[in-house]
């Protein structure tokens, strides 16, 4: 075993143990089919939401170590359920009403609501591969319609036509009483109504691979379980498609690990052999609620990218995916200067090992690019804040001044920040923002601070947090008070960036004429 794969394996960043793992149940050997597949679903019924995407990219992360750690092959299969029928109508689509009558048809024979494809799951899987070719993802794109249809399932089918009560025996009790009562592994499509049918099979011909049902009018119907007549009840679709692509690995939602098992079962019995299985845990909304692609609570893929860079939602979901997190606007900041921090701190290592496990690795698939600026999101909010710029050219010369090395690029990190930061601050801060008086003695404090200010000959950022502090200590101020106080006077917010690199960042000029404006301001304590 060479050294980086040894201290790889010793880093315990989760997606080198999850690859182990794989290697271990392939006995380390080459599948017959020539690589090592990762499987990601998606149900395509809503809007794609962050969930979806962390589940491509968790899985990337596992199959990128995987790649570090073994020379055998891999691929990246995303399979959209687009032949489910729609169940109940997404409050997240224009015209709702006029959907009702759709109830039950796939996805895919759906009009589109939006008007710019073919179809309800059509328009949902565009989406979703627009937004994964936006990260660069390699992956195959597969429609379970197009695979039902098509035939790649018919072989898998049959097996479970000929495994029938087998598969019947894992399903019925984990079902209610009335739910027994009529539940077969197969749903035909209806050939009048185009209904993706629940209804009771009354015969089986595994020889011929036929069933038969007796449909809403009470006639009764024989089809074939293969070429799109049927599909699979979405449990038994899970093992099913295990089986039929021979899955190595597959990730899932906690909500899924009580099945996991009976996936696992359903695979084997019709031939299959289960992949390692991963389970992530839900996000919740700020109310602590589940997010759900049916209600749009949460935030959307297109929302956090316009509020961060991509490279802050990629660490949001590598962060402890088996621990709930909640995901709501207010977590975003944070996560764009962790994702700064990380950044740094991976240049500087030198430590390989802890270079392995730190996740900017795993965000970058190996190659983390160098660090554009010490410059913080947290700090450009508030230097939008206090100079109330709205134009990302005239930000960039105020951090031309704070950092004169770094270049001005159109789709640079910085330039993708200073963007997001302008729209953050119209979305969230501006409207919010919340300016008191100073105090008597915070007053008296400030005035002094100016003071000092006017004295400094190009103070350095360190100076200039010092000065912050010894005039705070000067008038007996409270530390954490006297920052409070200088945020919320001076910026409207209840907290800030280190108070230093505000001022080296928005100007020792600047910084003084804004204290002038707010001391001499008549806000309400």
């Amino acid at each position: 075993m060479s050294d980086i794969i040894t201290k790889a394996l010793e880093s315990n960043a989760w997606p080198f143990k999850e690859a182990e793992a794989i290697l271990k149940k392939i006995n380390n050997q080459l599948p017959k089919k020539g690589y090592v597949l990762f499987e990601t679903g998606y149900g395509p019924s809503g809007l794609p939401h962050i969930g979806t995407f962390g589940e491509v990219v968790r899985t990337t992360m596992v199959r990128k170590a995987f790649e570090l750690i073994s020379d055998i092959p891999t691929r990246l299969f995303c399979i959209s359920d687009d032949m489910d029928g729609m169940r109940k109508i997404p409050d997240t689509i224009p015209n709702k009403e006029e959907y009702k009558k759709y109830l039950d048809l796939p996805l895919t024979k759906i009009p589109d609501p939006f008007n710019t494809c073919e179809s309800f799951g059509h328009h949902m899987n565009a989406r979703l591969r627009a937004f994964l070719d936006a990260f660069n993802f390699e992956y195959e794109f597969f429609s379970s319609t197009e695979c039902y249809k098509s035939g790649v399932f018919n072989e898998s089918l049959l097996k479970v036509l000929k495994h029938y009560d087998e598969i019947m025996d894992i399903m019925l009790p984990t079902l209610g009483e009335e739910r027994r009562a009529t539940y077969s592994p197969f749903l035909p499509i209806c050939p009048k109504s185009g209904k993706v049918l629940q209804v009771l099979i009354i015969d089986r011909d595994a020889e011929n691979g036929l069933i038969r049902y007796k449909d809403e009018s009470g006639e009764i119907v024989t089809v074939k379980v293969t070429d799109g007549n049927c599909k699979l009840q979405w449990k038994p679709d899970f093992g099913m498609r295990w089986a039929a692509f021979d899955v190595d690995f597959e990730m899932y939602g906690k909500d899924h690990l009580v099945n996991g098992p009976i996936y696992t079962r359903i695979c084997k019995t019709i031939g299959g052999k289960a992949p390692h299985q991963m389970y992530y845990e839900l996000f919740l909304d700020e109310n602590g609620q589940k997010i759900s692609k049916s209600k749009g609570n949460g935030i959307t893929l297109d929302e956090w990218l316009r509020y961060a860079p991509p490279e802050s939602l990629s660490l949001f979901m590598y962060q402890s995916p088996q621990k709930a997190k909640k995901l709501y606007f207010d977590v975003i900041p944070k996560n764009v200067d962790d994702y700064l921090n990380y950044l740094n701190s991976y240049h500087t290592e030198q430590d390989e090992k802890k270079r392995l496990a730190n996740p900017v690795y795993h965000i970058h698939k190996g190659s983390p690019p160098k660090p554009e600026t010490t410059i913080t999101y947290s700090l450009l909010l508030n230097l939008v804040s206090a100079s109330h710029l709205e134009d990302p050219k005239v930000i960039w010369k105020y951090i031309k001044r704070y950092d004169a090395s770094i270049e001005e690029k159109e789709n640079s990190f910085v330039d993708k920040m200073i963007k997001c930061a302008i729209n953050y601050y119209h979305d969230f801060i501006k409207p919010n923002k919340k300016f008191r008086a100073p105090t008597e003695i915070e007053r008296s404090a400030l005035i002094k601070f100016k003071e000092y200010l006017s004295s400094l000959d190009s103070p350095s950022i360190d100076e200039l947090q010092t000065l912050t502090f010894t005039v705070g200590k000067e008038f007996n101020l409270e530390l954490k008070l006297w920052f409070q106080a200088l945020y919320e006077v001076l910026l409207g917010s209840a907290q800030g960036p280190r108070f230093g690199s505000f001022i080296a960042l928005y100007g020792i000029k600047e910084t003084i004429e804004l204290i002038d404006s707010k001391i001499k301001s008549n806000y309400q304590i």
